[in-house]
């Protein structure tokens, strides 16, 4: 009886809202509120001059306000022994720039590593993480005053990890080459464009700058480690650039003015396949189309041989032209490989100083002939020309004279 009360109740409350509502908005039209925005109420404090996008300094806090963190935060990390004299070198630089922002360094030359640590003076939770990444970049070979930079809140860095995205060393090592570029160039132009520094060194890349900066940097990183050259996204973010100063375009998409690469390289079965295509389309425009050279040959058996009209030759110049080879996927032969050559031969089955007897002679054998051959050359330009018989006065006088009518006859 009490739930059926209590809903007969709320039922009786809810009609009686209704009623006032209709006799309330009868002159005038009901306004739709969105349901999510119902119960909101504007507050005092959220005025128009604020700018919520904003993001507030994190200043330290007055001497009387600070209390220390209750535990001791701190990172160690490992160095190679190649950066041992410069750390020694920089450590009191950087202990006082950590010192400034409440936090400890070491420095343990026997183990190898370095530590930073959270002290009593730390008033900033996040800045032990922020002298973590300085300990990692001065592992990773970037200068102190530089490294030193990331202790600032608009600074990031990221370590990228290249070794392992490429199989073969030698092509490792062309691809690291292409971030640097010619003189370092095409490395200025990632720096000036990310406006973030990047320092390629070994398996790693280092960076820092904005986070905008350094996602567009780890792109073009990953993508030149896989065979993607860095020029195409340079161009790329030199043309967003330039659309960035336009204020018309601020609400439009740019798909229009970037520019559209397509990987070039096809495997060896796309190749196949395309090729394959072409082929099937040829044959079939050949069967569609009639031959042009076509001979019309008459009806009429007895008059068939003069209605014929006799074809021209073709010129040499048709004779000469190479027959199109017809494509085939599958590979030449093998050719033999040196080993097969000495099995062949016998000479593999030989003791190793006797496979070096033929080796030497084979040589002295070659060195005589191409000796042979100069020693000729040399002594052509010895060779003295055939000398010309000198013409004797008689002869001489038989020139001279006329041929008589009888000669001439």
């Amino acid at each position: 009886m009490s739930a059926e009360a209590s809903s007969s109740g709320i039922s009786k409350k809810a009609k009686k809202n209704k009623g006032k509502s209709v006799e309330d908005g009868a002159g005038e039209e009901p306004q739709e509120v969105d349901k999510n925005k119902r119960h909101r109420k504007d507050k005092p404090w959220d005025t128009d001059d604020i700018d919520h996008w904003t993001i507030p300094q994190f200043t330290a806090p007055s001497a009387t306000e600070h209390k220390p963190f209750l535990e001791e935060s701190s990172f160690a990390l490992l160095f190679p022994k190649y950066r041992e004299p410069y750390l020694r070198s920089i450590w009191s630089s950087v202990t006082s720039e950590l010192d400034k922002v409440g936090l400890a360094c070491e420095l343990d030359l026997v183990q190898g590593q370095m530590t930073v640590k959270t002290t009593r003076k730390t008033w900033d939770p996040y800045i032990v993480l922020k002298g973590r990444d300085l300990l990692k970049l001065l592992a990773r070979g970037v200068n102190a005053p530089q490294a030193i930079k990331i202790l600032q809140d608009g600074i990031a860095c990221d370590i990228i990890k290249i070794g392992g995205l490429v199989r073969n060393k030698e092509r490792f090592v062309k691809r690291r080459q292409r971030l640097v570029g010619p003189n370092g160039s095409t490395l200025k132009a990632i720096e000036l464009l990310t406006e973030c520094y990047v320092l390629v060194q070994g398996n790693t890349v280092s960076a820092m700058g904005s986070f905008k900066g350094l996602k567009e940097v780890r792109r073009i990183i990953i993508d030149c480690m896989n065979n993607i050259h860095p020029i195409y996204r340079i161009k790329e973010l030199m043309i967003r650039r330039e659309l960035a100063k336009d204020p018309k375009l601020a609400n439009e998409s740019w798909d229009r003015f970037l520019p559209k690469f397509q990987k070039k390289h096809l495997s060896t079965s796309e190749k196949t396949a395309k090729k394959n295509a072409v082929l099937a389309k040829q044959s079939e425009n050949a069967a569609l189309q009639p031959n042009p050279n076509s001979i019309p040959i008459s009806s009429e058996a007895g008059s068939g041989s003069a209605s014929v009209p006799k074809r021209t030759p073709f010129p040499a110049a048709s004779s000469n032209k190479k027959e199109k080879k017809v494509y085939t996927p599958f590979p030449p032969p093998q050719q033999p490989s040196k080993l097969d050559l000495q099995l062949a031969s016998g000479e593999y089955f030989l003791k190793p100083k006797e496979r070096e007897y033929l080796d030497k002679k084979k040589k002295l054998e070659k060195q005589h002939e191409n000796s042979v051959k100069k020693q000729v050359e040399r002594e052509e330009a010895f060779i003295a020309p055939p000398e010309s018989k000198e013409e004797s006065v008689e002869e001489r006088r038989k020139k001279r004279k006329r041929p008589t009518a009888e000669e001439l006859m």
